[in-house]
């Protein structure tokens, strides 16, 4: 019987954090064809000296991959896919996808954000997308290394609401095998949406002020900033019948309250160091999409979402 083919596309913190797991494990066992895609530099570094992981969990820092490639296009047959990029070209690796895939091949998005599933269903129409989320305190220390922080990384792994049935018990083996931390659920859209309402509402408010998590707990302006955000979220998630706790809005902030003071976004860094791909569509245009299209009243996002593009 061939051997299953896993593949990661994008060896950043969270691809390289799990893409490393998961080859290093097969170094020893050899039950799969691993191959990572990642750009230029990273490419070459990985190819000659292996993806490097620093982490308190893995003693033997470096793995090497049975195929390292610059581009989609040279993946062969490929039946899982780890699509590990920024969202910002999510559409244009999911097209590049499409010549390479073939009708069994799965998705898997490591990343996080209530519409990735949305957006790779509407490019890639007919292939069974897991929807996921994650928890991993790790990002590229240099080109080809990887450092991991705190507590080992989490995936939510959901069934495709449009595939339900699709056999999926030998990804869910690979995690294990791989002893990587997840949840499988049925439907995994409540921890989606409930990553999202933090990470967006937090996300968007420092992005505007260049403040802290800690200083949008504790201002009276950028808390009501950040609440009346989540409540907008909150009633599209009830309009697309997403359960969310009832009190997810003081969750959210006790949640951020656990955080050091000072701790940035990854949007606030990016939109205050210039950088011209940034989340803010991930965030701000996810919401205001999703409350055009249920109606839902949005004009707190908006007017967040217009002060950070006037800047």
């Amino acid at each position: 019987m061939n051997k299953k083919h896993i593949v990661v596309v994008g060896l950043g913190g969270v691809g390289g954090y799990f893409g490393f797991k998961i080859n290093q494990t097969n170094e020893t066992f050899r039950k799969y064809t691993v191959s990572f895609v990642a750009r230029g530099e990273t490419c070459e570094k990985v190819k000659d000296n292996g993806l490097t992981l620093l982490s308190p969990e893995h003693a033997n820092p470096k793995t090497h991959p049975d195929t390292i490639v610059q581009n989609i296009s040279e993946i062969e047959n490929p039946d899982l896919i780890l699509i590990c990029v920024k969202e910002y070209d999510l559409e244009n690796v999911c097209k590049q996808l499409l010549s390479v895939i073939n009708k069994d091949t799965i998705l898997l998005p490591m990343m996080n954000g209530a519409d990735i599933y949305d957006r790779i269903r509407t490019v890639i129409p007919d292939h069974t997308i897991l929807p996921t989320c994650i928890y991993v305190a790790s990002h590229i220390k240099e080109r080809g290394i990887v450092e991991h922080k705190g507590k080992a990384g989490k995936m939510i792994v959901g069934r495709d609401p449009e595939h339900f049935s699709t056999p999926v018990e030998w990804v869910t083996d690979l995690l294990r095998e791989s002893k990587i931390d997840f949840d499988f659920k049925d439907n995994s859209l409540t921890d989606i949406w409930t990553k999202f309402i933090f990470i967006a509402s937090f996300g968007l408010v420092t992005a505007k002020h260049n403040s802290s998590i800690g200083t949008v707990c504790t201002d009276e302006q950028q808390k009501k900033e950040a609440t009346e955000i989540m409540k907008e979220i909150q009633q599209i998630a009830a309009k697309k019948e997403i359960y969310l706790q009832e009190d997810i809005i003081d969750k959210t902030f006790e949640k951020a309250s656990t955080f050091p003071f000072e701790t940035p976004t990854s949007l606030q860094l990016d939109i205050h160091s210039g950088k011209k791909d940034n989340e803010l569509e991930l965030f701000a245009g996810a919401v205001l999409k999703y409350g055009a299209e249920t109606g839902v009243e949005t004009s707190f996002t908006q007017k967040i979402y217009t002060d950070i593009t006037a800047k």
